[in-house]
């Protein structure tokens, strides 16, 4: 989960240990263009103090006037839209009349947030159950495929661990992956075995592991929500590690170097015990062709492919660099084009 919405959860668990009274408000539909995805939330205290998001801040504004205005009254959960009209998309702010459906949960300690707090702490991906008639609440592990909805009277919301990076090794190009990955919201782990790269990195809330790295990757048990990234150019470290990752549940694996490297790349892991199907999952020459040249533009090549591949973006709408023009093909075409 992002962890502006973990947040929401600690806070909302410290607030409940305080003794003060507070609610949950969890983004359930939306139509149109909407500024929070589905399952974002928002925690809103008895004083009118809030934490995480649900809207650009002109909805926020309300539910926290109605706080104000007569504390957090709710006795049972309940469902409110927003933006529904045109007078009420221009109120709140929702941009071309989107509309947003909320609920909104008061909280007590029988919520079970800070077991459920726990259980994503295990790694634990839940499915969490509320009764909209009562406010019982039930943690259950996630099925594949469930979603955030409200049927038969039961609010369902996902909960599970952040995403997470593996960047195998420390140079100047995994710096630059490494602070992007981390504004947005993933947990980064870089490896490395080779000490003469790790000394001097120092980079603030990025793991730096020494050890090797399919070693790393077979105990980091990679699922659904985990990427690896090669980026030392040196095939002792990456060949092992991407094998292990071809064979998990990683939703992307991608690794640095040219057409030519990659070739060679892919006819060393056929030697390997992989399938047809797990070679093609590798993305290499790694990232989408935006004509990057340097290592902080080469950085967002490939967080954009791993963003696109992580939400579902059709591969045709992609220009990876594996199909990007070479060089004098492009000087074909500028002089064609004069």
């Amino acid at each position: 989960m992002d962890s502006i919405d973990l947040d929401v959860l600690k806070t909302c668990d410290a607030w409940l240990a305080a003794g003060r009274r507070c609610q949950l408000v969890t983004v359930i539909k939306t139509w149109g263009s909407s500024p929070r995805p589905i399952g974002a939330t928002l925690g809103v205290c008895e004083d009118g103090s809030v934490v995480g998001s649900v809207s650009g801040g002109c909805i926020e504004d309300d539910l926290i006037a109605r706080v104000r205005a007569g504390g957090v009254a709710l006795a049972r959960p309940e469902i409110v839209s927003y933006g529904i009209s045109a007078d009420e998309a221009h109120r709140f702010g929702l941009p071309c009349g989107g509309t947003i459906e909320l609920a909104i949960e008061p909280l007590t300690p029988d919520s079970r947030i800070r077991e459920l707090l726990d259980r994503l702490a295990a790694g634990e991906l839940v499915e969490r159950r509320v009764a909209l008639s009562t406010g019982a609440v039930a943690l259950n592990p996630a099925s594949a495929g469930a979603v955030v909805q409200v049927e038969d009277g039961v609010l369902t919301t996902l909960h599970g661990p952040r995403w997470r990076l593996f960047i195998i090794g420390a140079g100047p190009l995994s710096r630059f992956l490494a602070q992007v990955a981390s504004g947005m919201d993933y947990r980064v782990v870089v490896c490395d075995p080779r000490e003469e790269y790790r000394s001097g990195w120092n980079l603030e809330g990025v793991e730096l592991v020494h050890a090797m790295p399919d070693d790393l990757v077979i105990e980091a048990r990679l699922d659904a929500r985990s990427a690896v990234v090669a980026l030392t150019h040196d095939p002792k470290l990456d060949d092992l590690a991407l094998m292990e990752a071809l064979k998990s549940d990683a939703f992307y694996v991608g690794a640095i170097g040219s057409r030519l490297n990659n070739e060679k790349r892919r006819e060393r892991l056929k030697l390997f015990d992989l399938t047809e199907a797990q070679l093609a999952r590798l993305h290499g020459p790694i990232g989408i062709y935006i004509g990057s040249k340097t290592p902080a533009e080469i950085a967002i090549s490939i967080m954009a492919e791993m963003t696109a591949v992580k939400n579902g973006v059709p591969a045709n709408l992609l220009v990876p660099h594996a199909a990007a023009p070479q060089p004098a093909t492009m000087q074909a075409c500028s002089v064609l084009a004069a």
